[in-house]
């Protein structure tokens, strides 16, 4: 049980905001969009005459738009008759109201969301519009739930975490061997930054097809690839420390994507591009949270089974042993700098493919997040000791508390207090931790 809360422990962290979140955001939801359509037809349907007529009212925007059209929908398979479909003000109503009473129709239901129902045009129809009948108004039933636990909200932490999940993965290799990767946000710039430029100039930009667009991204991977071999190489063969070449490195990745894309963004890429970062084939899951969730699955397969996940935490225990009992301690080590570069690359093309565009902004501030979310999941900075899964709660843990900061309105700059607090108790526990752990050896 001590194995497991020293590796896992912060999976009841975890758990312990989300209900901590879930609580301060418990508030009466009002049903909108596709799913309060469907809710209000149920309703409708459970309660009208066959052959009623019903009016929908909803504003001129996208949510609404899509509630009428499933509660339309809804009601002609149930057998009700929509007589009209309003998107618009209260005034398209009221023009809408007298047309029906001069045609001599009979209105027995008005449907609406929430705010359409309360418009002061449905406050007196019987003495405003007597020839319609006495319609009844009626909008979706209201109840009680958490906003943190909203469907929309939990797969949005999964969507805006993957591309900083996804560079942990290389981050947690690096940091387990005792080092640190600086360039990691900078390689998302370069990274999104070429695939963009590749797709444009070399594969026909809006007309690209999937193929230019995957070798794009390849390019735009391998590049960052080889600057994390770069960076490798500088630490193994010149013994200059990670964090004054991962520092260079991300000032020299920085300026490589500023320079390529002449301080604009890069936007004249397909549509089609957005699949990987915005698009939701399985079960509705964004394709991206699913790459995030195999990567992690492949990278713990690595870590837990394979020789070089070993290696990985015998150099990052003790790099003269490791040598000495036989382990490529240089080769360990390119292996994890190189894997830190590819990541983030693939980071840069998630990015790239989520904002349809490559920028050299992207990625600011991604470094301090990555390295956030390995230490808080439980990685020593001190090298040997990580787990990718934890890694993966860490990542979950800043995600969990950016958004449920941001639906409490918590300011930008508390936010940033805030995780740099975190990060410093994660810190301080990990200390703490090692320092009972060679207490209760000695």
């Amino acid at each position: 049980m001590k194995r497991l809360l020293s590796d896992y422990g912060m999976v009841l962290v975890l758990l312990a905001l989300c209900v901590f979140f879930s609580a301060i955001t418990y508030t009466e939801q009002h049903p909108a969009g596709e799913s309060g359509g469907r809710e209000l037809a149920r309703q409708i349907i459970d309660q009208a005459d066959p052959g009623a007529t019903v009016l929908i009212a909803a504003r001129a925007h996208e949510e609404d738009r899509l509630f009428a059209e499933a509660l339309r929908n809804a009601l002609a398979a149930g057998g009700i008759t929509v007589v009209e479909v309003i998107n618009g003000e209260p005034s398209d109503a009221r023009r809408a109201l007298q047309s029906l009473q001069q045609s001599g129709t009979r209105l027995d239901w008005i449907a609406g969301n929430q705010v359409t129902a309360g418009w002061l045009v449905f406050a007196d129809l019987g003495t405003d519009f007597p020839a319609l009948g006495n319609p009844r108004l009626i909008h979706p039933e209201s109840y009680h739930w958490p906003n943190f636990l909203k469907r929309d909200n939990l797969l949005n932490i999964s969507n805006q975490i993957a591309v900083i999940a996804i560079l942990a993965i290389g981050m947690t290799m690096v940091i387990i061997t005792a080092g640190i990767d600086l360039s990691v946000g900078s390689l998302i710039a370069l990274s999104a930054v070429v695939t963009s430029w590749s797709i444009v100039n070399l594969a026909g930009a809006q007309a690209a097809g999937a193929t230019g667009m995957l070798l794009g991204c390849l390019v735009g991977i391998g590049v960052s690839g080889l600057v994390g071999l770069f960076s490798g190489a500088m630490v193994t063969k010149f013994r200059i420390p990670p964090f004054i070449v991962t520092l260079a490195m991300m000032l020299v990745a920085s300026g490589i994507a500023y320079l390529i894309a002449q301080g604009q963004s890069i936007y004249q890429v397909p549509d089609s591009f957005v699949w990987l970062g915005r698009g939701a084939d399985l079960f509705g899951i964004p394709n991206a949270v699913v790459l995030m969730v195999a990567l992690y699955v492949a990278a713990h397969f690595l870590m837990s089974r394979m020789k070089m996940g070993r290696y990985l935490y015998a150099v990052g225990g003790n790099p003269e042993a490791a040598r000495l009992s036989g382990v490529p301690v240089n080769r360990v080590l390119l292996f994890a700098y190189a894997a830190s570069g590819v990541l983030a690359g693939l980071g840069g093309v998630v990015m790239a493919s989520q904002l349809r565009s490559g920028s050299p902004t992207y990625g600011q501030m991604y470094e301090l997040y990555t390295i956030a979310a390995v230490v808080v999941g439980g990685t020593s900075l001190a090298g040997g000791e990580g787990k990718m899964f934890g890694t993966l709660i860490g990542a979950f843990i800043i995600a969990v508390i950016q958004n449920g900061m941001n639906l409490k309105g918590v300011e930008p700059y508390t936010q940033r207090v805030v995780l740099g607090l975190v990060i410093l108790i994660a810190v301080l526990l990990d200390r703490l931790r090692q320092r009972m752990l060679r207490q209760s050896k000695n």
